[in-house]
């Protein structure tokens, strides 16, 4: 499957993003699906996931109450809704899919990678 993230860009502090996932090549029904993001000089960190045949989103502490998971609009597209920006989420933002049963947060657990949407949050 081939993962291609939009949505990002420049965005005032208390502002909202929405993030998209769109896949081809395959059906992100068959997959478990992570996000990700990689600030500057920060190792990536694994934000939000949702198990293989699962609707229901698992977060990390940190992103839990402001970063939303959904299945996307459009067929075979995933979101990422990030409310109340903070100048710290300024980063890189991935999304992930392996085809094994359960998501989780480290970027070990996922064989397939988009190239990133970047967001950047400032005044």
């Amino acid at each position: 499957v081939q993962l291609v993230e939009s949505g990002g860009g420049s965005a005032q502090p208390g502002g909202s993003l929405t993030l998209t996932c769109a896949a081809s090549g395959g059906s992100l029904d068959d997959f478990a699906i992570g996000w990700f993001r990689q600030a500057p000089g920060k190792e990536r960190e694994g934000l939000a996931c949702v198990d293989k045949y699962d609707y229901s989103a698992r977060y990390v502490d940190s992103a839990r109450g402001r970063f939303t998971l959904s299945r996307g609009d459009e067929r075979n597209t995933m979101t990422l809704q990030i409310d109340s920006l903070k100048p710290e989420d300024t980063a890189l933002y991935y999304c992930a899919a392996d085809p094994k049963p359960l998501c989780g947060f480290y970027e070990s657990e996922y064989r397939n990678w988009g190239q990133g949407t970047q967001v950047t949050v400032s005044s």
